[in-house]
């Protein structure tokens, strides 16, 4: 496991969009965090660093948003507001875990049995300052 330390919204995009550098079409990351910890940050610098086209935002309101990119599509993917795992079915989210998409997963943990074994999972905790945050990267891959 690694784990980054940032001090501002800025440098928590600029470790994203560093992460970013290591990831391959038919990638999948979890962030996990407290709401306002930074996950949304964090996939800003990704997209950035994944050269993705558009706006990119929380898609909280909207659950999905999907940004054009070199290799295909990148794909982020905001769970807070769902309460039902039936809700889950009618995303489909499985259909974004492709050879052509990066697809990027707030609050994963209704989802955790739908995920690839292969994945990034991010943590996002609170530091000691305001401001502070201490980020833990880990690379899952199980059989």
């Amino acid at each position: 496991m690694k784990k980054f330390f940032s001090g501002s919204a800025s440098e928590t995009a600029a470790l994203g969009k560093a992460f970013a550098q290591e990831l391959m079409p038919g990638d999948v990351v979890t962030l996990t965090g407290n709401l306002g910890s930074g996950k949304t940050r964090f996939v800003v610098g990704m997209c950035e660093g994944l050269h993705a086209h558009g706006h990119v935002a929380s898609p909280t309101f909207t659950i999905i948003n999907e940004y054009d990119a070199p290799f295909g599509k990148v794909v982020h993917i905001d769970l807070y507001r769902i309460n039902r795992r039936a809700e889950i079915r009618e995303l489909g989210i499985e259909e974004y875990f492709t050879d052509t998409c990066i697809c990027m997963i707030e609050w994963p943990e209704l989802v955790s049995d739908l995920l690839p074994p292969k994945r990034y999972d991010i943590v996002i905790d609170y530091g000691e300052g305001e401001n502070d945050r201490v980020i833990s990267v880990r690379e899952v891959v199980s059989a």
